[in-house]
């Protein structure tokens, strides 16, 4: 477009409404157990109330407080109620709209919905949205704050999890084991942020508040502070790597367990919280980073359920209600169109969201693409200099200590071994208790591969390395029948070579494989399964 027509249309463009974008913030999810599912619903319902109340500037109706539908209009602070009861199942939702006090045109809304299902604990969701003109959104996100509330006068359950309002504190080793748990566990729904003391005797962070901390991702993250007896027990468990100590922090995303990606599961270093700055941009990231778990690890219409959804459940069944009894024509009509007007905002709602999460799939694709390329940047620059020392005579391998344990492998990998050599989670599992015995034979091969082995590989010399002895009684060579497939970060590779020692044998004792692949796009040898034989058609 020339400049003239731009120049023509730039008065209309600026009389032009600005286009408003609804964006999810975060999600939470969870029960209340008890004895009595109706009085605890009942009580939740009246903490939210409370806190509408004191955002709308005015005075909720009197169907409020009954629990019964309402419409409240109050110049933008506006909130619309549901029942919903059908049979054993009774549904009560909000949506509250409350207008930003400091950034115009910024309109912030919540969604609640308690609910109660024969023989079940009350179930809770709420969801945090913004609608806003704005192209960039910076904000810090902060669950409302009924969800305090919640939590302590009713107790709310995420996974197996109490939720709390307080940082969980672990000061001993047995208060470390219970942490071990909560990581590990499979069940686990929600991110856990690990701040650790580097000093006995502190009572908190010296830069980090972590009670402000938890009671900003309550609900959507759980925040630990570890005290330094109780550190050692975590690196004793999962090695340093994946361990946590000395006044750093970590998140621990669901999903953890002891052979998991250390790099996945951040880690904040001392130095980079000594300040007040640095803290407040870590503060930021975790707040930021649990509300994006929040909206990823929940589904829309089974954990938490969208108030237009229940609004027209709720239309319809009236609707039904009116021929059943054979209404008159204008009320049948009155409700169809209340129908159709809730409808037509449901649409119009779902392409926003729909406009908002093809946004946000292209900043991560441009993010995981951008991130992709330094990588590869970097494992060349990596291996230029490791070329450069070769070239001179050293040997950056020459005196590295082979692992004492099949516990310390995983970590020795991912320290000694980075960016050259990774081991896929079945590997990690293969290599976490196994009958072979002798790691450090293991440790040597894994050496070999992510030098030697690479390095022929990188120059294009694949079949130059078949049937190469590597140690006395252990041989590199190709799988033939026996090449398998597996899928490692997302994409399908093929496990076509393998390390084998001699002699035949089927003792798993005395039995060493090693099946891996080369990758070229990452430059990586990839194990795939490690140290025992696996099972084919042909054993």
């Amino acid at each position: 477009m020339s400049n003239s027509m731009i120049d023509a249309l730039s008065p209309l463009a600026s009389r032009m409404p600005r286009v408003v974008r609804e964006h999810e913030v975060l999600r939470v999810a969870g029960g209340m157990p008890g004895d009595d599912p109706a009085a605890i619903a009942n009580a939740a319902v009246g903490e939210i109330l409370r806190w509408a109340q004191k955002r709308c500037g005015g005075q909720l109706p009197r169907e409020a407080w009954q629990r019964e539908s309402f419409d409240y209009l109050s110049g933008g602070r506006n909130s619309s109620c549901v029942r919903l009861q059908s049979g054993t199942s009774d549904l009560w939702a909000i949506r509250t709209d409350d207008p930003d006090k400091t950034v115009a045109e910024r309109v912030w809304t919540t969604e609640v919905v308690v609910g109660l299902l024969p023989d079940q604990p009350a179930k809770f969701s709420a969801r945090l949205l913004v609608s806003t003109p704005e192209d960039e959104l910076q904000i810090e996100p902060h669950t409302p704050g009924f969800i305090q509330q919640v939590v302590q006068k009713c107790r709310l359950i995420s996974g197996q999890k109490q939720l709390s309002v307080s940082p969980t504190v672990y000061e001993t080793d047995a208060d470390a084991e219970d942490l071990i748990d909560d990581l590990i566990d499979p069940s686990r729904q929600l991110p856990i942020f690990v701040v650790t003391l580097a000093e006995s005797g502190q009572a908190d962070h010296p830069t980090l508040d972590t009670a402000a901390l938890s009671r900003a991702m309550l609900g959507i993250g759980h925040v630990a502070l570890l005290h330094p007896a109780a550190t050692w027990r975590l690196t004793d468990r999962f090695g340093k790597f994946k361990s946590v100590f000395g006044g750093a922090a970590r998140v621990y995303l669901p999903g953890f367990s002891d052979d998991a990606d250390p790099y996945i599961h951040r880690l904040v270093l001392a130095n980079q919280l000594d300040t007040a700055e640095g803290a407040a941009r870590a503060t930021r990231w975790m707040q930021q980073l649990a509300a994006q778990e929040s909206i990823l690890r929940t589904k829309l219409g089974r954990d938490v359920l969208p108030f237009a959804a229940i609004r027209n459940a709720n239309l319809k069944l009236r609707q039904q209600n009116l021929r059943n009894e054979d209404a008159s024509a204008s009320d049948q009509l009155a409700a169809a169109n209340d129908r159709i007007d809730a409808l037509e905002k449901q649409v119009a709602s779902l392409g926003s969201e729909q406009d908002y999460y093809i946004s946000e799939y292209e900043k991560e694709r441009a993010r995981a693409e951008l991130s992709e390329s330094q990588a590869q940047k970097s494992a060349y620059r990596i291996q230029q200099l490791t070329d450069l020392l070769k070239a001179r005579g050293d040997d950056p391998d020459l005196d590295i200590a082979m692992p004492a344990s099949w516990q310390e492998l995983p970590a020795w990998c991912d320290e000694q071994l980075a960016g050259r050599l990774v081991l896929t989670p079945n590997a990690h599992r293969g290599a976490r208790n196994p009958e072979f015995t002798d790691v450090e034979t293991a440790a040597h091969c894994l050496l070999w591969l992510a030098s030697k082995c690479r390095d022929q590989r990188i120059n294009g010399g694949g079949g130059s390395i078949n049937n190469v002895t590597i140690m006395d009684g252990i041989q590199n060579a190709s799988c033939g029948a026996d090449t398998y497939e597996f899928d490692w970060n997302g994409r399908r590779f093929s496990a076509d070579w393998h390390i084998k020692n001699g002699g035949n044998t089927r003792d798993p004792t005395r039995c060493l494989r090693i099946y891996y692949c080369f990758d070229p796009q990452t430059q990586q040898i990839v194990v795939s399964d490690m140290p025992a034989h696996r099972r084919t058609g042909a054993t």
